[in-house]
C-alpha cells in the first residue's frame, strides 16, 4: 500500500490524559495535510475536532467508557448521544469487562445494542452514517473469550470489532486479529494497540484488519512507499 492508500485506512489516536487542546488542533492539521481517515479523540475534544475537520474527508471518532467499559448502559448511551451530536461521525466504546468476565453476556449484548443504536439514531437525524467499533481488549481475554466476544458484538450490530485500548495489559497480535477475522461474518475488524510502524501495519491488514488504530500515525506515513 502506498502513503495515501495506508492513511485512509488509519484511525489516529490522540487519547492520553496529557493530550490537550493544542495537541487536538496540531493532530486536525496533520490529519488534513496527510488525508488521515480518522482522528479518535476523547469527549471533550470532539466538537472541536469535528469544526476542524468539517468539509474534509476525514472523520471524527470519539472514544467512549474508556478504558474499561465499566460505565453503566445508560451513561454509555447518553455519551454516544451527545458525541455524535457534536459532530462525531464514528465512536469507539468499550464492552463492559467486568461484566463479561463475569458472564452476563446478555447484560453485555444489551450494553452493546443500546450504545450502537442510540449512536446510529443521532447520526441519522443530521444523515450521518455513524460507525460503531466496539474494543473487547483481547489483552484481558483467553482465546474462546474472544471468539464470543466478537460473536456478541456483531449481534448486537456493530460495525466492528476492535482489539484493544491501547491502556490494557497489551496491544493487539496478529493471532487476535486472525481469531476475530474468522469469527465474524459481516463485521469488520480495526487492529489497535502497539502498531507503531509501516511494516506492523501491513501485518496487521494482511491479518483481516480493515483499520489500523494508533499513535503513531505520523511514524507510519513517513515509512510508507509514496
Amino acid at each position: 500500500m502506498n502513503r495515501a492508500e495506508i492513511a485512509r485506512v488509519l484511525d489516529y489516536a490522540v487519547l492520553k490524559p496529557t493530550h490537550a487542546l493544542r495537541d487536538i488542533e496540531e493532530a486536525c492539521r496533520q490529519v488534513l495535510e496527510n488525508r488521515i481517515g480518522a482522528l479518535c479523540v476523547l469527549p471533550p475534544f470532539v466538537k472541536k475536532a469535528a469544526e476542524l475537520l468539517k468539509g474534509s474527508e476525514s472523520r471524527v471518532c470519539a472514544v467512549l467508557a474508556f478504558p474499561f467499559g465499566a460505565s453503566l448502559t445508560e451513561v454509555k448511551v447518553r455519551e454516544a448521544e451527545i458525541a455524535v451530536s457534536h459532530g462525531a461521525e464514528e465512536v469507539d466504546f468499550v464492552m463492559n469487562i467486568p461484566l463479561f468476565k463475569s458472564g452476563a453476556y446478555e447484560a453485555v449484548r444489551r450494553d452493546v445494542e443500546e450504545v450502537t443504536e442510540a449512536a446510529k439514531r443521532v447520526g441519522s437525524r443530521s444523515g450521518v452514517d455513524v460507525v460503531v467499533k466496539v474494543i473487547i481488549e483481547t489483552g484481558y481475554l483467553t482465546p474462546e473469550e474472544i471468539i464470543s466476544a466478537s460473536r456478541l458484538v456483531e449481534e448486537a450490530g456493530a460495525d466492528f470489532v476492535k482489539t484493544c485500548t491501547g491502556f490494557g495489559p497489551r496491544g493487539a497480535t496478529l493471532e487476535d486479529v486472525r481469531l476475530i477475522a474468522s469469527t465474524v461474518k459481516k463485521a469488520k475488524v480495526k487492529a489497535a494497540g502497539g502498531i507503531s510502524t509501516y511494516s506492523k501495519a501491513i501485518e496487521f491488514l494482511r491479518a483481516g484488519a480493515s483499520r489500523i488504530g494508533t499513535s503513531h500515525a505520523l511514524q507510519i506515513l513517513s515509512e510508507a512507499p509514496l
